[in-house]
């Protein structure tokens, strides 16, 4: 791994300082191409306007007639955080502007598959529902907002992943990446675009005179999900989704948080008041994630949308048992792909330049974090496929992640243009991406998908390199640092801040089986690291890429450095 200083120009530094900004930040915020100051002012009043979304103003007339009809509106929701959140803020949202019978489907990830289908049309129509409103899904939903427009509904499509070479004929399309939106942050989860949607309603309900300004009712209490569905669903920070992110976790560190969230902070053992993006990517969002992808995630959706708190904690409990099962059913699932992956190596212990993996035993739900662990391990684009149905129809269900320079749904592209029909549906980003495809095809995907990987894929792509903050000075090594970096918003895009230093290594040993517990010397002081996934020991001299960290014991806080890799030789 070759590390490499990211570049924060010395005017740039200056000219934050200026204002105020904590010289490290300044530092940091310019290293990830902050320059104007106002882009790190994180007060709602900031947001980017509703108004400037394609789309938007049919949208909230469309759901304001519902509302004055009292019509039956259905949601149906992705079955991942995202989805969750986003189904969450619209049954809470709607609630609060009005709207009275609102009620929600989550299709079931093996049994129906993803997005709006026919089937799902009718299941929604079959409730009497009157509108239909999709959460985190639907751009691709061509059939089946025809469907549900054919039984009589109206549809909604609220999403934000990329268009296919077709769009629905929704009765209103809200997505920041439809063709002819000039909405400024194409980034926005499936979450903030139906938080903008409801901001859109309100204000059409004001201007029909349902709400004054001053009695219009607050919906800045949904903020938390929001923050909790952008980090989750590992969406681009850019500074609108950061000023998102930051007025959830104010409002979740003041306690002002659904109940269901609140539990979840618990079972997950995580203090809410101190509560950080990483806490929601990494501790919450799993546990939501985990429902969807081993159970319903119903359970997800009612933990988010309860206001009793004791049911709330009964099911943030079920959520946290079933990430548990995730857990142990992913490890099981690393092992054997690993194993398959090892077969596939040349006679140079080389992977392919690219991976795809099966085995009979694999859980659909659980093969997208496989994919993920495969692609860190081996540095290559991954896909792993379990069994499955579609429609019937005996089906492998792949899902894939990549790495930079290899944008995957290209490549599925690439693959149909190479053999027309052997994808039966694909879709995804650049790092995600997923298919279907029949067993028997798996062979020509696999040869298909290397082919491509070959090239596309150059020496300097397959170069693993880490972006770095450069060195941390000895006066930052302190305590109180951490927690006002910790404090800030940082993930996808706007990477948390990773240093780099050369130490001495003054004494190791393996703790909890697979982790290296360290003595280091830095800047001259004595201090604790930690590495975690690794047991091989380190020279007694290395330049080390670190994250700072409190280890609290015993109710003592303890600098540590948390480190992330080291420079190869």
């Amino acid at each position: 791994m070759k590390l490499l200083p990211r570049d924060a120009p010395p005017r740039t530094v200056w000219a934050l300082e200026q204002t105020g900004v904590h010289p490290l930040l300044a530092r940091l915020y310019a290293g990830r191409g902050v320059q104007d100051p106002q882009e790190l002012d994180n007060q709602l009043k900031h947001l980017l306007p509703p108004s400037g979304m394609k789309g938007m103003d049919q949208a909230a007339q469309l759901l304001a007639d519902a509302i004055a009809q009292q019509q039956r509106i259905c949601i149906v929701a992705d079955y991942d955080c995202d989805g969750a959140t986003a189904c969450a803020v619209a049954l809470r949202g709607l609630a609060l502007l009005g709207a009275q019978h609102v009620g929600f489907i989550v299709p079931d990830r093996v049994v129906d598959g993803y997005g709006l289908t026919p089937s799902i049309s009718k299941r929604v129509h079959a409730t009497g529902a009157q509108l239909l409103i999709t959460v985190d899904n639907g751009i691709a939903s061509v059939e089946g907002v025809a469907a549900a427009q054919a039984l009589g509904l109206k549809v909604l499509v609220t999403d934000h992943h990329l268009p296919g070479p077709e769009l629905p004929q929704a009765d209103a399309l809200v997505n920041p990446n439809q063709p002819g939106c000039t909405f400024q942050s194409k980034s926005m989860a499936g979450v903030g675009v139906m938080f903008y949607v409801l901001l859109a309603l309100r204000a059409a309900l004001r201007t029909r005179g349902v709400f004054s300004k001053d009695s219009e009712p607050k919906l800045d209490g949904l903020l938390p999900l929001v923050a909790l569905g952008t980090v989750a669903d590992v969406v681009k920070l850019d500074a609108n989704n950061r000023r998102l992110v930051a007025q959830g976790l104010q409002r979740m560190q003041r306690g002002q948080l659904p109940p269901g969230l609140a539990a979840l902070f618990n079972v997950a053992g995580r203090d809410v008041a101190r509560a950080s993006s990483q806490d929601m990517g990494f501790a919450i969002g799993p546990r939501i994630n985990a429902a969807g992808r081993l159970s319903d995630m119903t359970l997800g959706i009612e933990c988010l949308r309860t206001d009793d708190a004791g049911l709330a904690l009964r099911l943030a409990e079920q959520l946290d048992a079933i990430n548990r099962e995730r857990r142990s059913l992913e490890g099981e699932m690393r092992e054997q792909a690993l194993l398959i992956a090892e077969s596939l190596m040349d006679t140079d212990d080389e992977p392919p330049a690219a991976l795809c993996v099966f085995d009979e035993e694999f859980h659909e739900g659980v093969v997208g974090i496989v994919a993920a662990r495969l692609k860190d391990l081996h540095y290559r684009p991954c896909f792993v496929f379990a069994a499955s149905e579609s429609e019937g129809q005996a089906v492998l269900k792949g899902s894939g992640r990549s790495i930079p320079g290899f944008h995957l749904r290209d490549a599925l592209d690439a693959v149909v243009k190479m053999h027309p029909g052997l994808l039966l549906r694909f879709g995804g980003h650049a790092m995600a991406a997923g298919c279907t495809l029949l067993e028997d095809d798996l062979a020509t995907f696999e040869i298909a998908l290397q082919q491509i990987a070959e090239q596309w894929l150059s020496p300097a792509t397959l170069a693993q390199s880490l972006e770095t903050d450069g060195s941390l000075e000895a006066s930052y090594m302190r305590p109180d640092v951490v927690l006002e970096l910790q404090n800030q918003v940082w993930g996808q895009g706007f990477a948390p801040p990773v240093f780099q230093d050369q130490v001495q290594v003054l004494g190791q040993r393996i703790v909890g089986d697979k982790h290296l517990s360290l003595k280091l010397k830095l800047h001259g002081q004595d201090i604790d690291g930690i590495w975690f996934g690794r047991t091989e020991p380190l020279p007694a001299q290395a330049l080390l890429a670190y994250r700072l960290d409190i280890n609290t014991w015993q109710g003592r806080d303890k600098l540590q450095l948390q480190i992330e890799t080291m420079q190869a030789p």
